[in-house]
């Protein structure tokens, strides 16, 4: 009797769950993750170290959804892969939480606010970007973003260059693709 109510209990959680079908394993309900994936989202400007930063910040150090040990590595292989690391790590980490469905969700959400910003903005600016204001509008918005992307830098840098070996060797490649300009195969252009 006492193995029976134990599984009645797994058969009865497991049927509310399959029924409902929001809480995955992490306890994290898809609604709240849908909910928190769109304030990602909304706050996703200032190029892939801004949107890496806002990443982390909510899905990390706020929710602790993911523990940093798996966001860096998450990460390092993101940036490793062809493509906009910022979009995979999202895509990543909703796959993640909540398989294939998180996944599609935190990638869509991703793009779609920047998606319908910019075309916004294009159209202000094709409209009306030789009015001062606007000029000065847009001309504040690059300042904003390259404080926003600035910040990101050193707090995803902070974290991730841990002690003076990482510091040197990121000090090295810098100096190497900055000023020697030495570029891996894939970035370099192709000779045409």
């Amino acid at each position: 009797m006492s193995e029976a109510a134990p599984a009645a209990d797994a058969v009865a959680t497991s049927d509310t769950q399959t029924a409902t079908s929001v809480t995955a394993a992490h306890g994290v309900p898809f609604r709240e993750a849908l909910g928190i994936w769109l304030r990602v989202a909304a706050l996703s400007f200032g190029g892939p170290a801004g949107q890496i930063a806002v990443i982390h910040r909510i899905i990390v150090d706020e929710k602790r959804w993911v523990g940093e040990a798996r966001f860096l590595h998450a990460l390092s292989y993101c940036t490793l892969l062809p493509g906009p690391e910022a979009q995979q790590l999202a895509t990543y980490i909703g796959w993640l939480m909540h398989r294939t469905r998180g996944g599609v969700m935190a990638g869509t959400l991703f793009v779609l606010p920047g998606v319908l910003a910019i075309l916004a903005l294009s159209y202000v600016y094709a409209a009306w970007g030789q009015v001062g204001a606007v000029a000065a509008l847009f001309f504040g918005l690059k300042s904003a973003v390259l404080a926003v992307v600035l910040q990101a830098v050193f707090r995803i840098g902070s974290r991730a260059l841990a002690n003076r070996v990482l510091i040197g060797i990121a000090a090295v490649a810098f100096v190497a693709i900055f000023f020697l300009a030495c570029r891996s195969r894939s970035s370099s252009s192709a000779p045409g």
